[in-house]
């Protein structure tokens, strides 16, 4: 008799488990997060091995990417103006950078763009409603720079097409990973803002965008298409200050 109950208790709750698994399952590919072991979301996540100055990446004989073991000094003047400009396979983009909003955040972009950090790294992660995810230099989600740095979630603007943020995999997690929102799904995040918003991309610059977000995507590891089937780079990025 408590075999029969067992069984039917556990018939009953195997659909509301079920139910369960799938909102979780969806629900993780509307955010852009990344995973420190897991699937491409805009986070920044594996750290490796690195040296004890932020100033100088670890030696490798491979071609392994730079690591550190500390996030940046700030070196940059939160009351000057700076923009990015990044090329790539696709076409160039600037992007204003709110280093008086964001001057951490800012100053480790700087820093990891000045040390040709994300020179070839892909978009490796592309909802054309949502946004573009780039900074990995695994190309996989899991990869960043070897150390995390804080939040700065204080600002006067909000997620809309153009935007750019860090990517992370949870509360003060930020490392290399960012995404650029490229469509009207971007606004969703405002209702929790968790993303350390920290530039703009020009209105020159949003066709370049489009055109990235336009790229073909496939199955990946998420609940809907967001792997790109061709590979998109970024080229490089010059910081100009004024």
């Amino acid at each position: 008799m408590n075999l029969h109950f067992n069984m039917l208790k556990s018939t009953k709750l195997l659909p509301v488990t079920l139910i369960a698994l799938t909102l979780i399952a969806s629900a993780c590919g509307n955010k852009p997060t990344e995973s420190a072991g897991g699937t491409a979301t805009p986070k920044s996540g594996a750290t490796a091995p690195a040296p004890t100055s932020a100033a100088s990446p670890a030696a490798s004989p491979t071609a392994a990417p730079k690591q550190w073991s500390k996030a940046p000094d700030m070196t940059i003047d939160p009351n000057k103006t700076y923009q990015a400009e990044v090329t790539t396979s696709k076409g160039t983009f600037t992007i204003d950078l709110f280093a008086k909003e964001a001057p951490k955040t800012v100053n480790n972009f700087v820093f990891l763009s000045k040390e040709g950090f994300y020179n070839n790294v892909t978009f490796h992660r592309i909802i054309k409603t949502f946004m573009i995810q780039t900074g990995d230099p695994l190309g996989t989600g899991r990869g960043g720079p070897g150390y995390k740095f804080a939040d700065e979630l204080k600002t006067s603007h909000t997620y809309e097409p153009g935007i750019v943020a860090m990517a992370n995999s949870g509360p003060n997690t930020n490392g290399s990973q960012f995404f650029i929102c490229s469509g009207e799904d971007c606004a969703n995040l405002n209702k929790k803002p968790d993303y350390s918003i920290f530039g703009k991309v020009t209105a020159e610059g949003m066709a370049t965008i489009s055109k990235i977000a336009e790229t073909p995507v496939e199955m990946g590891g998420e609940s809907s298409p967001s792997k790109p089937k061709e590979k998109v780079t970024i080229n490089a990025i010059v910081i100009k200050e004024k």
